[in-house]
């Protein structure tokens, strides 16, 4: 059988009763123990909460009726009366007192220390009862009004004491007449107070009381369960006995386990005797070794969370800072190549469009070169279709000369016909032989009219072609003068193209000399150089407003060309200078030549 499976008894606690704070607190919660009963409402709600089956019956809340208002504003009145009374009496007496006998020298100073110490036992009251009804009882403001109380008490009974002779009975009685009505203000009072407690903190008024039974069949027992019941809270008198009971339940079940030697009893099995005396139940004092072990587990974990955490801070910071000293370092690079960046591009870009303008000077000369040959390849191409007709001349001439040819080879082969006929008909008396020889020779005859008239075509087709040769020449004859012009007319357009690059070449050069003299900053010189590019491609600003010079500068300047003669990558960068542009441009800045 382990700790935690000691025999339960029918007067079980509360299951459903929260365990105190943990082992490791209590010291904390004792030395934080009021002094007084009433300094324990959280205690008391606590209680109350872990014991609802408590029999004590609830107060109903709500409004008051108008009979208990009217008993209410009665008794304050026969309250304030009986301290007028008190302080009346109490005033007559003690400045008697003092002046006879304390000498205060007159009987003003007497009546003075009577009001006094009557003004503050009041002003003490009063703010007392205040702060209660606040929610804020100050507890030790209680004992010097009982001090102060108990003083006059002592004063008006010693105003009543014979001077110069032994005390009677009636003297003691006298003495304690004089006292009873500044302690019977003082019980309303308390009174008072603790009715004004009840309303304002409700948790207090189901505390039970010992019965008074108890106090005389357990005289030293009894004591002791006041004690805890008031030290730690305990409101319900039913739940302490319960406890007491569980506590000698589980007493009893040790010495059974250990045949009555309670030494052989572990520390953890003793706990529930030992922390009795501090509020716990056996419950809960069984529980604390696993609380404490689960509160020592915790707090390692915490404390090996906190420093993982601590490293884990560390290393972030230290790879942070050299983040940040690689980035100032990155940083400080960039703005140095920039710089130089600039100044080389400023000078690059000078010489550049110097250079520029050197080589379309060049390609002009060259220009002029090529249109002169240009010319010498048209006088060429003039001569080749002069060449080209007289061929084509010839041409004709071979074609009609070989038309008559054919004509008169096929008049020859049609006499050669005729006269074969006839011979045939001349010689119809000769022989066989000459026959046939004049066939034979008609024949031949005829084969060679046949290959002279082929021989004929033959020539027509040769000149037909000689003919489309000489038309094909020609053809290319006339585009060759076609392209030679255009190449004219290129070479024409190259070379004012050439001039105006020179000039603007020319421009820019002076701009940037006497940008260079105004030593302007690298952004103002980018934002120049798109005005001059909008004024040379067209833009002409006279007259117009900002915005109407911004559209215009919009339509004849792209963003792609600006990012593209700038040497940026950023088209809000490349917008920007366009917007500077413009403004420059409405302020008057123009193409100097």
């Amino acid at each position: 059988m382990t700790i935690t499976e000691w025999p339960h008894t029918a007067a079980e606690p509360d299951p459903v009763s929260p365990a105190p704070a943990a082992v490791s607190e209590t010291p904390a919660a004792v030395s934080a123990t009021p002094g007084t009963v009433s300094e324990t409402p959280d205690f008391v709600s606590e209680t109350q909460k872990r014991n609802p089956d408590e029999s004590t019956p609830a107060v109903p809340r709500g409004p008051l009726t108008g009979m208990q208002k009217l008993a209410i504003g009665g008794i304050i009145v026969f309250a304030l009366v009986l301290a007028g009374i008190g302080l009346y009496l109490s005033f007559a007496h003690v400045a008697s007192f003092a002046h006879k006998e304390l000498r205060f020298g007159s009987l003003e100073k007497g009546q003075l220390f009577a009001v006094g110490v009557d003004v503050g036992i009041m002003v003490m009251i009063a703010v007392d009862l205040l702060m209660a009804w606040l929610k804020r009882p100050i507890t030790w403001i209680r004992y010097p009004v009982w001090l102060l109380t108990s003083a006059t008490v002592v004063l008006n009974a010693a105003s009543a004491a014979p001077k110069d002779r032994a005390w009677t009975f009636v003297d003691y009685v006298a003495a304690f007449a004089h006292g009873v009505v500044p302690v019977l203000f003082i019980m309303i009072v308390e009174v008072g107070r603790d009715a004004i407690d009840r309303i304002v903190r409700p948790g207090r008024e189901g505390r039970d009381a010992i019965p008074l039974i108890r106090w005389v069949l357990a005289p030293f027992a009894t004591p002791r369960i006041y004690r805890r019941m008031r030290l730690w809270g305990v409101a319900s008198y039913p739940e302490m006995v319960r406890r007491e009971q569980d506590l000698l339940a589980y007493e009893q079940w040790l010495k059974r386990k250990y045949n009555g030697d309670l030494s052989k009893a572990t520390d953890d099995e003793r706990l529930p005797m030992k922390m009795a005396p501090y509020g716990y139940t056996v419950s809960e004092a069984l529980a604390m070794p696993d609380q404490q072990e689960a509160a020592a587990e915790q707090r390692e974990e915490e404390a090996e969370r906190r420093r993982l955490e601590a490293t884990t801070r560390k290393q972030l910071a230290e790879k942070q800072a050299e983040a940040e000293r690689l980035e100032a370092d990155g940083k400080l690079e960039t703005v140095r190549a920039r710089v130089n960046s600039e100044k080389g591009t400023a000078h690059a870009h000078s010489k550049a469009q110097i250079s520029a303008a050197e080589k379309a000077a060049a390609r002009d000369e060259a220009a002029q070169e090529t249109a002169v040959q240009a010319e010498a390849r048209t006088r060429v191409a003039e001569a080749e279709r002069q060449e080209a007709e007289a061929r084509e001349a010839a041409a004709d001439a071979d074609l009609r000369t070989a038309e008559l040819e054919r004509a008169a080879a096929q008049k020859r082969k049609e006499a050669a016909e005729n006269d074969r006929v006839a011979a045939a008909e001349a010689q119809a008396v000769e022989t066989q032989a000459i026959a046939e020889a004049r066939k034979a020779t008609a024949e031949a005859d005829q084969a060679a009219a046949e290959i002279e008239a082929a021989a004929a075509e033959t020539r027509r087709a040769a000149a037909e072609t000689t003919r489309k040769e000489a038309e094909e020449i020609e053809r290319k004859a006339r585009a060759e003068a076609g392209v030679e012009a255009a190449r004219k007319a290129a070479a024409e357009t190259e070379k004012a193209a050439a001039e105006t690059r020179r000039a603007a070449a020319e421009i820019e050069r002076r701009a940037v000399e006497m940008e260079d003299e105004a030593k302007l900053q690298p952004r103002e010189r980018q934002v120049r150089k798109v005005a001059r590019m909008a004024l040379a491609a067209g833009l002409v600003p006279g007259g117009l407003a900002l915005e109407d010079v911004q559209d215009e500068l919009n339509k004849v300047v792209s963003i792609a060309d600006v990012q593209r003669a700038c040497d940026v990558s950023s088209t809000d960068t490349a917008s920007k200078y366009r917007q500077e542009a413009a403004i420059l441009i409405a302020d008057g800045y123009r193409l100097t030549v």
